[in-house]
């Protein structure tokens, strides 16, 4: 087998080839760090959406608690008025017999 001789001339185009590769390559990792700064811009326009998401939940939770307060103290008023309907039943009929 003959061994392969490089001349200056093809060493000197085979530089010039691999810088042209790489200016390729940098070229193409140059677009995808600008489309990672367009992804960076959605997730900041979905970070400020969950926030305001959270807010409404926040009121929303608030709210629930207020109402199952209100139901609370609507079934001890309830309790409250059966028993002292049937106490006052159980007061007439004890003074009628």
């Amino acid at each position: 087998m003959e061994a392969m001789s490089w001349t200056d001339g093809r060493l000197d185009e085979f530089g010039r080839r691999i810088d042209e590769r790489f200016d390729r390559v940098d070229e193409r990792f140059d677009e995808v760090d600008r489309r990672f700064a367009q992804v960076d811009k959605r997730f900041e326009q979905v970070d400020k959406r969950f926030e305001q998401v959270d807010i409404r939940l926040e009121r929303i939770d608030v709210r629930l608690d207020s109402m199952g307060r209100a139901i609370l103290f609507g079934a001890i008023a309830m309790s409250s008025t059966m028993i002292a309907g049937f106490g006052a039943m159980v007061a007439v009929i004890a003074t009628k017999l």
